[in-house]
């Protein structure tokens, strides 16, 4: 027999605000979480000593020398945040971005004092030419363009450069192709085989850069990046570069910026079972700063609800900026 429901009933039996009624109700059924151990915070390393340089389209984000570097590990490793993410500004640029590759880099340097000083936090290391060529762009230029086959090479001396001085993670962001592969090799062939590489696989030609070009002094200075960065208009084209990567030896992959593609993050881990990150990129922090300094948005608000979207998506990693807010608010 089936029992009718009298027509005098306003409300349907299931009420979805039941389990929304208390704080501890809604923590007992949420279905994301966001902790300061998903977070890598980036750090911009410059040469000299004491200096603090505060990035003006970045509020709260400085250019640090490398001995400022222990005092930011432990700071972090207070907040939970498990690694950093190294860009390395040199004192000077060639055509070949021969700082890059220097055993004695400013990169090199900066993973060795964090290494010394803080050796139970995770150093990963932006590979790329860009903050390093005289020309800005993330390797070497022949006939007006990158030379593809030629960059690989300069990739992974970097790479291996770095896991010498004792970088735990690898992170290739140049989107040259083949080059996981590449640092694979190069890594291995050197002894280097628990060394991973996390590919920035889906690296859009984004506009949301700009701050990071001011901070990293990376802005080309000709052309731009789109032939060989991706189209923001492409999906379908970030699972193939995702699938060659891991193909080519990528442990983790990066969709970079996180805000705009989110739908990115999702295809990618409905498709793939690998760790994701994503970057949440300098222009997606200035915008938030921004709109919180002139009062418009609740900044933690706000802040935590865009880190719990990019983990909602699928990401298991966010690199942000605003990490070290992030995390001191979900202590609260």
């Amino acid at each position: 027999m089936v029992l009718q429901t009298p027509s005098s009933v306003r409300f349907p039996t299931a009420r979805m605000r039941r389990l929304r009624s208390s704080g501890l109700l809604r923590d007992m059924v949420r279905e994301t979480t966001l902790d300061s151990r998903d977070f890598i915070y980036p750090i911009f390393v410059t040469h000299g000593r004491g200096v603090e340089d505060a990035i003006a389209s970045m509020p709260g984000v400085s250019r640090l020398s490398v001995d400022k570097l222990a005092a930011q590990g432990r700071e972090l490793l207070s907040l939970g945040i498990p690694a950093v993410l190294l860009f390395g500004l040199p004192e000077a640029k060639d055509e070949v971005g021969s700082g890059a590759y220097d055993p004695d880099g400013i990169v090199q340097r900066a993973v060795r004092e964090l290494k010394n000083a803080v050796p139970e936090l995770l150093v990963v290391t932006d590979v790329c030419l860009c903050e390093y060529t005289s020309h800005g762009h993330c390797g070497v230029i022949r006939n007006g363009d990158v030379d593809n086959d030629e960059s690989l090479e300069l990739l992974a001396q970097t790479s291996l450069s770095h896991a010498t001085a004792g970088a735990d993670i690898v992170a290739p962001s140049d989107m040259m192709d083949g080059r996981v592969s590449a640092i694979r090799a190069t890594l291995d062939a050197e002894g280097r085989t628990n060394v991973p590489i996390m590919a920035y696989s889906a690296k859009y030609a984004s506009a949301f850069y700009g701050p990071f070009r001011e901070a990293a002094d990376s802005t080309p200075q000709f052309g731009d990046r789109r032939s060989y960065q991706m189209d923001p208009a492409n999906v379908r084209e970030a699972l193939r570069e995702v699938q060659l990567d891991i193909e080519e030896g990528a442990d983790i992959v990066i969709v970079k910026p996180a805000m705009a593609y989110l739908d990115v993050i999702a295809r990618v881990r409905e498709r793939f079972s690998l760790p994701i990150a994503t970057y949440n990129v300098s222009g997606e922090y200035a915008m938030v700063k921004a709109a919180a300094q002139n009062g418009w948005i609740d900044e933690q608000r706000v802040v935590l609800e865009l880190l719990t979207g990019m983990r909602r998506a699928g990401a298991d990693m966010i690199i942000t900026y605003h990490a070290k807010d992030a995390s001191r608010w979900l202590r609260q």
